[in-house]
């Protein structure tokens, strides 16, 4: 994929183009990674992989909290769609919304004690299945660049993305 490729003239030239064939595999496996490693969360911890990931930026905050915003920009979704997942974490005890003195109009989500033993019981239960999934199928000297590269993608598409306003 170094050389130039050449102009794509055909459905079966787009079909077989080497950097179609890498990006549809790149998808093709996060997807299946997406239901295995989601599966077992809903299984064995009762949360979606979202409501995971969300528990997860959450509790970087500590106790300070995040906006609904930020919940949105980092899981890009709607503030609409960061609202309903949160409400239903909220009724799960999960989280808390509370406004800050100096801005009611903010309303800053933090976790519960559930919330916090929700997610250190998923993430046990996340990193066995993404040793056994996704590092163990790749020769033990390729795990940390592939990791590496997989960050500088995410942060260069996470760059690219319109911020909401």
């Amino acid at each position: 994929m170094g050389d130039v490729e050449p102009e794509i003239t055909s459905a079966r030239q787009a079909a077989y183009d080497p950097r179609v064939l890498a990006f549809g595999r790149l998808q093709g496996a996060a997807n299946r990674l997406e239901y295995l490693l989601g599966r077992a969360l809903e299984r064995e911890c009762g949360i979606t992989h979202l409501m995971y990931e969300v528990l997860l930026i959450v509790g970087r905050t500590g106790t300070d909290g995040l906006t609904m915003r930020a919940i949105a920009q980092e899981q890009v979704l709607t503030t609409g769609g960061a609202t309903r997942l949160v409400d239903r974490m909220e009724s799960l005890g999960l989280v808390t919304r509370t406004a800050p003195p100096h801005d009611r109009r903010v309303q800053l989500v933090r976790l519960t004690p559930l919330g916090e033993e929700t997610t250190v019981r998923a993430s046990r239960l996340h990193v066995e299945n993404i040793e056994q999934l996704f590092f163990r199928p790749l020769p033990p000297d390729h795990r940390d660049r592939f990791a590496e590269d997989l960050r500088t993608l995410s942060h260069s598409a996470r760059d690219a993305l319109p911020r909401l306003r």
